[in-house]
């Protein structure tokens, strides 16, 4: 539209000028003026246009450089976990490698009958298998670390271990008292068996778990029993020396082996089904409840 305004204003100067010429007997002097008139114009509308077509470049290197940002708050749920800035680069420029769905072939291990409280280590068997180390359940239920806080009750309040700073009770049987552990005291043990290969993608969002598993790293997690969220009732809140943990008696751990577009696939430690299936929206809920806990191996 701009072009076609510009041709219309040389024609129209072109015939004034010819009419300026057939009616002037100094035609050699009409013609200089109206040459340089001509150039001043052309110069000028140059010039117009050079400023727009440098703000339309400035616009658009903008717009390049606003796109990290903006996935970067996609692809982020905890800021306390963003301290590593180079791996936050190598997340963002491996989005695209995530695919719409993924089968990992994971070995797959039952808790029953030696460890009914078991879950979270069977779990860290399975994964640590599919890696070829040569490592079983009741190695890890003997090595991982333990919470020995004696569980008492204080004015109708319950005192007990921290399961983020090891296994509370018993995990062989169900004739003592006993609950679990979570994601911390899991990643000291693995990172035993694979030293500095261990990634905590604790409060991370559901996308970066998938970044793994599209990479054929399954992922270790905490969830619950049920795989979807839990009501408040389902929870009581306990002392520890550490201060007050919120907890379910419906706690449980599994290896996530794949997913697509509706289900989450993983390796079930109670019934030892391998990549049981369920709804993929549920089950995130379910892990979210639970802290958001996950652990795999590193990218690089």
């Amino acid at each position: 539209m701009q072009f076609q305004f510009i041709v219309l204003i040389m024609i129209s100067l072109l015939c004034i000028s010819i009419l300026i010429i057939l009616l002037v007997k100094r035609t050699k002097l009409v013609i200089i003026s109206l040459i340089s008139l001509y150039l001043i114009i052309i110069l000028s509308l140059f010039s117009i246009d050079n400023k727009k077509v440098n703000e339309i470049l400035r616009k658009e290197i903008a717009i390049d450089i606003s796109i990290p940002k903006s996935l970067l708050k996609q692809t982020r749920e905890n800021p306390k976990e963003l301290n590593n800035k180079d791996n936050e680069v190598d997340t963002i420029s491996n989005l695209e490698l995530i695919k719409d769905d993924i089968l990992i072939d994971a070995p797959i291990i039952k808790q029953f009958p030696e460890l009914p409280r078991g879950c979270e280590v069977t779990s860290l068997a399975m994964f640590l298998q599919y890696y070829q180390v040569e490592t079983d359940k009741m190695e890890l239920a003997k090595n991982i670390k333990r919470d020995s806080t004696p569980l008492t009750t204080q004015n109708g309040k319950i005192h007990w271990g921290d399961p983020n700073q090891g296994y509370i009770g018993d995990m062989y049987s169900y004739n003592n008292p006993g609950y679990g552990v979570y994601h911390r005291p899991i990643m000291e043990l693995a990172e035993e068996y694979l030293p500095n290969k261990i990634e905590n993608l604790t409060g991370k969002q559901f996308e970066e778990l998938k970044l793994y598993l599209s990479n054929d790293r399954p992922v270790w997690i905490i969830t619950n029993t049920s795989y979807k969220k839990l009501p408040n009732t389902s929870f009581e809140e306990w002392e520890t020396p550490n201060g007050k943990v919120e907890i379910t008696y419906k706690e449980h751990s599994v290896l996530i082996t794949g997913y697509d577009n509706s289900f989450v696939f993983f390796n079930d430690p109670i019934s030892g089904e391998k990549n049981k299936k369920v709804q993929l929206g549920p089950f995130i809920d379910a892990w979210k409840q639970m802290g958001s806990q996950a652990l795999s191996l590193k990218l690089n």
